[in-house]
C-alpha cells in the first residue's frame, strides 16, 4: 500500500492531468490510495465565492460559482470527449450543493461557510480526474473523505477522530481495494459527526494523505510537486539553491517551524508515529530522484539551509514602572499573544523589557497593541525581514547580511535567526 498526493498545480492543464495518469498508471500493481487537491487556482476564487457571499454580495458570489462550475465543465468534456457521461451528473448535484448555501442568509460564523463552500473545489478535481482514468482504463474507485475522515467541529481548522476515522477506515475504505487497486480520495476536507463539511486548515491536503498513510499502514506517501524535491533555500529569493536528497523528520519541521514553505509540521507527525517515510518527488519527470523525508537521514551532510520571512514586525514591550519582566509578566504577554491569535517567531527579553517578531497583519497587530497598551510601554518596527540559517557557515551570513542593519540576532551551535533591514 503506498499514498500519492497530487496538489493543484499537478491538474492546472489537460497536459498535467494526462501526466498524472501516466505516473499513477506506471504503479498500478500496487495498491494506490490517491489524494488529490482541487484543479490550479480553484480553492482561491472559492474563497472569493465565500466571502462575497458572507458580506451579503449574493450576485457577485453567484457569478464566481457559475465562473468555476464552466471552467469545470469544460476541462471534464476535453478529458471525456463528451457531456453524456454520469460525471456530469454528479458535477452538477455537486454545485446544486453549493446554490443551496448562497440561498441561505449568512446566519453562522463566516468558518462556518467558509468550509461548506470552499471544499468542493476537492469534490470537483477528483469526480473528473475518476471519471477520466476509468475511461483511459486506469480502473479506480471515487471515495467521497467527508464519509470517513470524522472530525470536531473546529471549522476551517478540524481536528481528526482518530479512533472513528481509523474505524471507518476499516469499514470504507480497506474493501474498496477488494474490486480496484486504486482509490481516488479528496484532501484537504472531513465530516463532524453532524454530517456538516469542514476543511482541515492550510496544506490540508499533505495531511490527508498522511493521515491515510498512518491509518492504512502505508509503505511510503509521496507529495508530487512541480520541483525536484526540496532545495536548501526558496530558488525565487536565492539564487544556486542545492537539491537535499535526504533529511529527517525533525529537521522538516525544524524548516516549517522558521518559515519554510515545505512540509507542514501537521503532516509529518502520522508519518513519524508509524516510520512511514515521505517523498517528494517531480510529476514533470517522476524518474528523478527528488528527496526522501525519514528519521534515520543523516542531518551531518546537509548544507546550509536558509529561510526568509518577508513583511515582519518587531514589537518591544517594556514594564511601565520599570520593574523586571519575570515570569510572571512573560506569561501575561503570551497568554495576551495566544488571546489575539498571533504567532511569535522570536523573542528575545531584558531586564525590562520584552521584544518579538511576529508577521505583520495590521488589524491584529491594532488590536494586540490596545491590548498591551494597558500595561506597558510599546515600541515596534515595520517593513522587516526575519533570516533563518540552520548549519551555517560565517562566510555565507556574511554574505547573506552585507549592507543591512540587524536588529536582533540569536545564535545556537545549529542555528542563527536574525531580524534584519
Amino acid at each position: 500500500m503506498k499514498v500519492f498526493k497530487f496538489g493543484g498545480a499537478s491538474l492546472e492543464t489537460i497536459e498535467r492531468i494526462q501526466q498524472v495518469g501516466k505516473i499513477i498508471q506506471s504503479c498500478s500493481d500496487d495498491q494506490l490510495l490517491v489524494v488529490i487537491s482541487a484543479m490550479g487556482k480553484t480553492t482561491n476564487e472559492l474563497e472569493k465565492v465565500a466571502q462575497n457571499y458572507f458580506l451579503r454580495k449574493r450576485e457577485i458570489a453567484a457569478q464566481l460559482l457559475y465562473n468555476i462550475e464552466q471552467y469545470h465543465l469544460q476541462v471534464a468534456e476535453q478529458l471525456l470527449g463528451t457531456r453524456e457521461h454520469n460525471l456530469f451528473i454528479q458535477l452538477q448535484q455537486f454545485f446544486t450543493e453549493a446554490e443551496w448555501t448562497l440561498g441561505e442568509k449568512p446566519l453562522r460564523p463566516y468558518d462556518y461557510y467558509y468550509d461548506q463552500i470552499v471544499g468542493l473545489g476537492e469534490l470537483l478535481s477528483t469526480a473528473i480526474v475518476s471519471a477520466y482514468f476509468n475511461q483511459t482504463g486506469i480502473t479506480n474507485v471515487w471515495l467521497d473523505v467527508r464519509d470517513v475522515f470524522r472530525t470536531d467541529d473546529t471549522f476551517r481548522d478540524a481536528n481528526i477522530d482518530w479512533e472513528v476515522t481509523q474505524r471507518q477506515v476499516n469499514e470504507k475504505v480497506l474493501p474498496l481495494f477488494n474490486t480496484a487497486n486504486i482509490v481516488i480520495a479528496q484532501g484537504f476536507i472531513g465530516s463532524t459527526d453532524q454530517n456538516e463539511s469542514v476543511t482541515l486548515g492550510r496544506e490540508g491536503s499533505d495531511f490527508s494523505a498522511a493521515v491515510f498513510a498512518n491509518l492504512l499502514n502505508a509503505e511510503s506517501q509521496t507529495i508530487w510537486k512541480d520541483v525536484e524535491g526540496l532545495k536548501n533555500a526558496d530558488p525565487k529569493l536565492f539564487p544556486n539553491t542545492i537539491n537535499i536528497p535526504e533529511i529527517s523528520f525533525g529537521e522538516v519541521i525544524e524548516m516549517a517551524y522558521y518559515g519554510a514553505q515545505v512540509i507542514h509540521p501537521k503532516t509529518i507527525k502520522p508519518l513519524q508515529n508509524k516510520q512511514i517515510p515521505l517523498y517528494v518527488k517531480c510529476f514533470l519527470n517522476k524518474d528523478l530522484p527528488g528527496t526522501v523525508i525519514r528519521e534515520d537521514a543523516d542531518h551531518r551532510s546537509l548544507p546550509p539551509i536558509i529561510v526568509l520571512k518577508k513583511n515582519q514586525v518587531l514589537i518591544t514591550i517594556t514594564s511601565r514602572d520599570f520593574a523586571f519582566i519575570t515570569e510572571d509578566k512573560i506569561s501575561e504577554i503570551y497568554d495576551i499573544f495566544h488571546a489575539k491569535k498571533i504567532k511569535i517567531n522570536l523573542t528575545q527579553n531584558g531586564a525590562i523589557s520584552f521584544s518579538c517578531c511576529i508577521d505583520n497583519n495590521p488589524e491584529k497587530i491594532e488590536l494586540l497593541i490596545k491590548v498591551l497598551h494597558e500595561g506597558f510601554r510599546i515600541s515596534y518596527n515595520e517593513g522587516l525581514e526575519l533570516l533563518t540559517v540552520r548549519h551555517y557557515k560565517n562566510g555565507l551570513l556574511d554574505e547573506l547580511t552585507n549592507g543591512r542593519k540587524i536588529l536582533l540576532e540569536q545564535r545556537s551551535d545549529s542555528t542563527v535567526q536574525m531580524v534584519v533591514k
